[in-house]
């Protein structure tokens, strides 16, 4: 079985030695890059099967580095986990906006980082091997096998946390998905983020929907649920 690939994108050459040793040691195959562009070329020649991707660095910034990637049909789906020295609610909800699987704060324990990376590739792994199938709802189509959203005939440009979301949503109509539940979904089981996380992901959901914006249910108390057709 091959190994799973690591891109490590981080300009602190001291902490991608760090990186790069314990992730070689847990069996993963590690490549890194020290600036922004550079993350980019390597994820695109490369095809991480995830990414390690620090906010803070030369050349382009890791924000402006996620949402291309993310724009990328080859990249869009690929997990990314964010560094970054700031602690701020803000900016890790800023990080999760342009695609972000998963935030850490710096300085972090390796270890917590080397479980979060094991949840997401193992996630990523199992979503590949998954049973693929088409849904319908309303005027809302969700194709695991394009992984594409439509809303009637227009497509909608969802990040992968988002798609997870209302891929889950659509399969149960009527059935309350509580906060915590939909974060397992999205970001994985070994998170540690705030619950309003969620809240941003179906206000962009339901901005994106238009039209469907109504099809996503506030379930007062609980969190969140997909309409029943009725």
């Amino acid at each position: 079985m091959s190994k799973s690939r690591i891109l490590v994108v981080e300009d602190d050459r001291s902490l991608v030695s760090v990186l790069e040793y314990n992730l070689a040691n847990n069996g993963y195959d590690v490549c890194c890059a020290y600036d922004g562009q550079d993350g980019i070329n390597q994820a695109r020649l490369r095809m991480p099967d995830l990414i390690i991707l620090d906010v803070m660095l030369p050349v382009m910034d890791g924000l402006e580095v996620c949402k291309a990637l993310r724009s990328e049909s080859n990249t869009r789906n690929t997990p990314i986990i964010m560094l970054t020295a700031k602690s701020e609610e803000t900016d890790e909800l800023v990080g999760f906006s342009v695609g972000a699987d998963d935030y850490v704060t710096k300085p972090f324990s390796v270890k917590i980082l080397l479980q979060r990376v094991k949840s997401l590739v193992r996630r990523n792994d199992r979503e590949k091997s998954a049973s693929v199938d088409v849904v319908t709802h309303g005027d809302v189509t969700v194709d695991r096998i394009k992984h594409r959203v439509l809303e009637s005939d227009r497509v909608l440009d969802l990040t992968p946390s988002e798609f997870r979301i209302l891929d889950t949503l659509i399969r149960q109509p009527g059935r309350a998905f509580d906060r915590s539940e939909l974060i397992d979904v999205a970001l994985g089981a070994d998170s540690l983020i705030l619950e309003r996380t969620i809240d941003v992901h179906i206000r962009s959901l339901r901005k994106k929907l238009r039209n469907s914006a109504e099809l996503i249910q506030t379930v007062r108390g609980v969190g969140y649920s997909f309409k029943e057709q009725v």
